[in-house]
């Protein structure tokens, strides 16, 4: 009773949190924009406050990210239609058949039977139907064990994936908190991801895998501060073969073993060289055990010409891409993204490769602000940004100093604007609010930095 009279007005704003969370998930167009962005807006200022001004404990926020999730646990997501390629590729790989190999499309020439095939085809769309299969071994895996579960409901499986990726955030959860620990920052912090509207509306609410590749990345990021660094080296091979992005990290690891008075477990420089090696090593050795069921010459080629599609076809919610292209249109008059999108990944790489030769990637902190500026980069100059993609900075900037990924994981969600009732249709001027507001605050977060040669500090 004395419970209920402490935290009387917090409770009441978690019930409207959970209520909202409720409607969200079963009663909520995508083109019913206005809904979307006033529940999300109310749900973030919910969370704020849930963080920074009740300041409640540790169990309380994690029961409230929790029984938040646990709210959307029946619900078809309807923010995206990607679960409908999940479900194929799991029920194809169940019956015996490499989802690298074959498109929905070409689905009646198998010989097989997936069950609600034609309903699922229908769900995921004719774009998505008409090309291989992009996700990685791991990642099939848990669309296989949601179609050996309930391969015959489409619900069914939809709950099966809902708790593997609950799971893997409560495991963001635990070894968020320690690492945390470890940095002597504040454990509150790892709630700007566990109890962020955005986290939970995109991995829970609409089934992406972008959380369970962050469980075993920074799963892997523990343990290499505690000196596992061969375990960790497994958790990252295991991590990139649920999403690619990791591999983007891989460079950055080069001075924090190196150095002499780096933090990580290795006592003379001339080991750590040799140890780094081994770490790569273990990494891909990981990467190719998982790939190694499915390699062949036809899987080398469809895996890569589909990844290809990202840089060279595709465009949604872009930003300096965006420009780039606008300019190419009033030059030459066409869209030039199959050249754009080859120079671009090329910029990315060389950012990544600067960053990490000459800046001071020696702690903990300054490897995962590393981490953070890459991957920030790469999404700025990337010609798609679906929402979901920047859980990943997002769980990142909890261990730094720099918070502009929260204001990036609210604004983001501005770029469901493209989905109307008349059809897509991208509102420009949003997109440009979004980046705006996102590079601002990056911006105005570094510059006291620059100006007093600190940057390298974090």
């Amino acid at each position: 009773m004395n419970f209920i009279k402490q935290y009387k007005i917090p409770l009441l704003f978690a019930i409207a949190s959970i209520a909202l969370y409720i409607n969200f998930g079963y009663g909520l167009e995508r083109s019913d924009f206005i809904k979307l962005i006033l529940f999300c807006t109310y749900l973030f200022y919910l969370s704020y406050y849930f963080i920074e001004k009740v300041k409640l404990n540790f169990w309380l926020l994690a029961s409230l990210g929790i029984v938040s999730r646990l709210a959307f646990i029946a619900a078809i997501p309807n923010l995206s239609q990607d679960f409908y390629r999940f479900l194929w590729d799991g029920r194809l790989l169940l019956q015996g058949m490499s989802p690298y190999l074959f498109t929905p499309s070409s689905s009646t020439a198998l010989g097989v039977t997936i069950e609600q095939s034609q309903q699922l085809i229908e769900g995921m769309g004719s774009l998505n139907a008409s090309h291989f299969s992009n996700y990685p071994p791991i990642n099939q895996l848990f669309f296989a064990i949601a179609a050996l579960f309930t391969g015959k409901s489409i619900l069914g499986s939809v709950v099966v994936l809902r708790v593997l990726i609950i799971l893997a955030d409560v495991g963001i959860l635990y070894f968020g908190k320690k690492l945390l620990e470890k940095l002597n920052l504040p454990i509150k912090n790892i709630f700007w991801y566990f109890l962020n509207p955005f986290i939970i509306i995109e991995l829970t609410g609409n089934l992406h895998f972008e959380g369970v590749m962050l469980f075993f990345f920074v799963w892997a990021l523990y343990l290499l501060l505690k000196g596992k660094w061969l375990w960790a080296g497994v958790l990252i091979g295991i991590s990139v073969s649920v999403k690619l992005i990791p591999l983007l990290f891989l460079p950055l690891f080069l001075k924090f073993f190196i150095s002499k008075n780096t933090s990580a477990p290795f006592k003379t420089q001339s080991s750590s060289w040799a140890t780094l090696v081994k770490f790569y090593s273990i990494i891909g050795l990981t990467v190719l055990i998982t790939f190694l069921p499915f390699l062949s010459s036809e899987f080398i080629e469809h895996f890569s010409a589909t990844i290809a599609l990202w840089f060279q076809n595709f465009e949604f919610n872009a930003s300096i891409y965006y420009v780039i292209r606008w300019i190419g249109f009033q030059i030459v008059g066409w869209n030039l993204i199959e050249t754009v999108g080859k120079i671009l990944p090329v910029l990315v790489l060389l950012f990544v490769l600067g960053i990490a030769f000459f800046r001071k990637n020696k702690t903990p902190q300054q490897l995962i602000t590393a981490m953070l500026f890459a991957v920030s980069f790469y999404f700025l100059l990337s010609t798609t940004v679906h929402p979901w993609y920047i859980a990943t900075p997002l769980l990142l900037s909890v261990f730094t100093k720099y918070k502009f990924p929260i204001v990036w994981s609210f604004v983001v969600m501005l770029s469901y604007s493209a989905y109307g009732k008349d059809g897509f249709n991208e509102n420009l001027w949003l997109v440009a609010l979004e980046y705006v507001v996102v590079i601002g605050v990056a911006v105005w977060e570094m510059y006291p930095f620059r100006h007093q040669n600190r940057f390298q500090r974090y």
